[in-house]
């Protein structure tokens, strides 16, 4: 599966800071340091709508995780993967008459168009959970063989029991977890589960839906978790720098794919640190496909929107806020592109030397966007009031803005 094209990302004068981010498990900060190659995976989409505000949200996170990172003159290892066989694919398939192939491929192209209008840098690996299938399958008897999973009338469920390390993620007590099982996809109410929420690793065919060579396991297809994890050990193996997504990943998805990583491997962790985003509302409710209460990025650019002020929109809310998508949100938003592209388009200006230090820091706190959209917004004022004449400072301004916040003046 291909992704999207990049975008250039400017070079700018000095380095960059480390992130000191929040990290879901230990429920502090933590500095991330990596390596010469930062190894990050970001959750993707289960195709079966087009891109909505909440996955903008998240994903534009994710965005200035690898921008501050290329800003400390690392590169980035960005893997994503895209659940294109799941119940709620094929259940949306099977309500509007269409083939669960062809909504899949549509929708991600649509994803991939979004994407590349908002000016979020591509994975270098964009895995999709039907060609990982060969690697799953392996996983799922390997974890069978050290006793991680058990067969149910077919179907094989993973054991968290068999983790030590089970709940660290998430840190939820039992019954919550039970909770947001049934609420996520789980079936805590199935007869004959060692624990409720035991996840499931490989479901046996059913009649009318697709299915794939199992190998010992039988034809089937594979549990939502498992994809992530072969994907993830391919990529990067154990340890990498950041496993990303939603806040409503948190759990099951990334509990159980720590857990089927470190059953696995007999390693810890899975991840070094478990980041996610807030959750994006419309009139008072989480944007959700099963809700419909959307607003969808295509959509508003075929409206005329200019992307960069959806861009902008969500960089005023810092990524692990949740908060309320609104038509004041998008004006103001519209309105702060003008102003900004009107202080850049000036011969000259005041120096920028420190705007651009002050929008590192901001990003190195917790991507602290809504503070770097503050800085810049104090320098177009000062520009707009005429109190600068340093020729190059529009220019850094310009390729600030870009290169750390992924909006091109």
């Amino acid at each position: 599966m291909h992704a999207w094209p990049a975008s250039d990302v400017p070079a700018l004068p000095g380095s960059g800071r480390d992130i000191r981010i929040h990290d879901t498990a230990t429920g502090g900060r933590v500095t991330l340091v990596p390596g010469p190659v930062a190894r990050l995976y970001v959750c993707g989409i289960t195709p079966y709508d087009a891109t909505h505000m909440g996955h903008a949200a998240t994903y534009n996170a994710f965005d200035l995780v690898q921008r501050v990172w290329l800003d400390t003159k690392r590169q980035v290892h960005y893997v994503q993967n895209v659940t294109d066989i799941d119940d709620p694919l094929l259940e949306r398939a099977a309500a509007n008459g269409d083939d669960w192939e062809a909504l899949a491929e549509r929708e991600t192209a649509l994803f991939r168009e979004d994407m590349t209008a908002l000016r979020l840098l591509p994975p270098r690996n964009y895995v999709g959970a039907v060609e990982s299938i060969p690697k799953i399958v392996p996983i799922v008897e390997r974890l069978l063989a050290a006793g991680a999973a058990y067969e149910l009338d077919g179907d094989v469920y993973f054991s968290v029991a068999s983790d030590a390390h089970f709940g660290e993620v998430s840190g939820l007590d039992a019954e919550a977890m039970r909770l947001l099982s049934a609420e996520r996809g789980g079936d805590p109410d199935r007869p004959g589960k060692k624990n409720p929420v035991d996840p499931m690793l490989w479901m046996a065919a059913r009649p009318g839906e697709p299915s794939w060579d199992g190998a010992s396991l039988g034809p089937g297809r594979p549990g939502w978790h498992i994809e992530c994890v072969a994907i993830a050990l391919e990529h990067f193996g154990m340890g990498f720098d950041v496993q990303g997504g939603g806040s409503d990943l948190i759990f099951p998805h990334h509990e159980m794919g720590a857990s089927h990583a470190q059953a696995l491997t007999g390693e810890h962790p899975f991840a070094k640190a478990y980041v996610h985003a807030g959750m994006v509302a419309l009139h008072g409710e989480k944007m959700s496909k099963s809700k419909g209460n959307l607003v969808f990025v295509s959509a508003l650019r075929r409206a005329g929107v200019d992307p960069a002020a959806i861009r902008l929109a969500l960089l005023a809310h810092h990524y692990r806020a949740d908060w309320e998508w609104t038509d004041a949100v998008l004006a103001e938003a519209v309105e702060r592109l003008g102003r900004w592209r009107a202080a850049v388009s000036r011969p000259d200006g005041p120096s920028a030397d420190a705007l651009l230090e002050e929008v590192r820091e901001a990003l190195a706190d917790d991507l602290d966007a809504p503070a770097a959209l503050a800085a810049v917004d104090r320098w177009a004022a000062a520009q707009a009031a005429g109190g600068g004449t340093d020729e190059g400072a529009p220019g850094l301004v310009s390729r600030t803005v870009d290169a750390l916040l992924g909006v091109a003046l």
